[in-house]
């Protein structure tokens, strides 16, 4: 995994400046990916105009002629399929299958062997066990796991370090947090010891709650049901199998009658004490179910090393061009902030 001190444009250098963390958290976590689940590796903090990052962006820019593709694809697949019709653009399309191809072509040829996703996936091609999973598959699947990856794991960063930076006492406790479980690790952060900063998880865990990344999930409905009045004086809803339901994180989340003042950031809500209290499937960022997002704890983990980092070595603050509460911008299916997340970082003066 690319180091995160690489981060922020060689983070050293920036120390007490202005910079824009969508930016440098999104070619952060567009290496950790090309590395996890490709098996390539680029360096997009020197390298800014890389292939693999510059398709990325294009592949999640939100445009009219995207947004009229995803109606026809989701109302006419099969007829969009018949004339071949793609929802990224053809380049960026034939880019990502000619990686995915070309990596699975050379492992077989030079017997190579990586622990990531591809070779999981190449081994499920090889099993005879009645499912049959093609090359196609593969790159389906890993196509899909960039996408879910590449720009939500870079926006939850943004949005935590944002409201550490609206919160400075919160901030330090989580400092605090960390030092203490660092200090028992030897000064390493593990695995283990990620499991063990409780009130980091609850820091994420609320920032997901007041900014789900993907503000709606959808599920098909498999059987004919009736639902009951969404309150007093409404009809009953008739939902027929077949039909597509679009659930609204979003709406959910910040609904009062689930989480008291939404629109304030409160790790505690996700406390020990607290978390058995939130009512079932009115908290659900990663979607739920059998099909909830495949890549959630991958996501938690990446951008939680990266605050760990933040953290360790700078205090995380706002500047002139930051805005808070944040203005939600409209070109992205998911959620993010209109004119960027703008902060800057002041190196930690440690006591001890």
């Amino acid at each position: 995994m690319p180091q995160p001190l690489r981060m922020v444009y060689d983070i050293k250098q920036k120390v007490a400046k202005c910079f824009e963390a969508k930016d440098a958290f999104s070619r952060y976590t567009s290496d950790v990916i090309a590395s996890a689940a490709y098996g390539v590796k680029f360096n997009s903090m020197n390298d800014k105009e890389n292939e693999f990052y510059s398709h990325g962006k294009t592949a999640l820019s939100f445009t009219f002629l995207s947004t009229i593709k995803f109606e026809l694809l989701t109302l006419f697949p099969r007829l969009m399929r018949l004339l071949g019709a793609t929802f990224f653009p053809r380049r960026t399309d034939e880019f990502f299958k000619n990686i995915i191809k070309g990596t699975v072509k050379i492992r077989k040829e030079q017997g190579i062997v990586r622990q990531d996703m591809i070779h999981l996936l190449m081994l499920a091609m090889e099993r005879r066990d009645g499912i049959e999973v093609t090359l196609d598959d593969i790159v389906g699947q890993a196509f899909f796991f960039f996408l879910a990856g590449f720009d939500t794991s870079s926006s939850l960063m943004c949005f935590i370090a944002h409201e550490l930076a609206a919160n400075l006492h919160i901030q330090e406790r989580l400092y605090e947090e960390i030092e203490e479980q660092t200090r028992e690790d030897g000064g390493k952060v593990t695995y283990d010891s990620l499991s063990k900063m409780k009130y980091l998880d609850m820091v994420a865990s609320e920032t997901l709650r007041k900014y789900p990344v993907a503000p709606f999930t959808n599920r098909v409905c498999t059987k004919d049901h009736v639902l009951p009045p969404p309150m007093e004086g409404y009809p009953e809803c008739s939902v027929e199998r077949g039909m597509v339901l679009l659930l609204p994180i979003f709406g959910l989340h910040r609904d009062p009658k689930y989480f008291p003042k939404p629109d304030k950031f409160d790790p505690e809500r996700f406390s020990d004490e607290n978390r058995s209290k939130i009512e079932p499937y009115t908290y659900m960022p990663f979607g739920i179910g059998l099909r909830q997002c495949i890549g959630n704890r991958f996501a938690l983990m990446e951008a939680k090393i990266v605050i760990i980092d933040l953290v360790r070595k700078f205090v995380i603050k706002f500047t002139e061009k930051s805005r808070d509460p944040i203005i939600f911008g409209l070109s992205n299916f998911n959620l993010t902030a209109k004119d960027g997340f703008w902060l800057k970082l002041e190196e930690r003066k440690k006591t001890n």
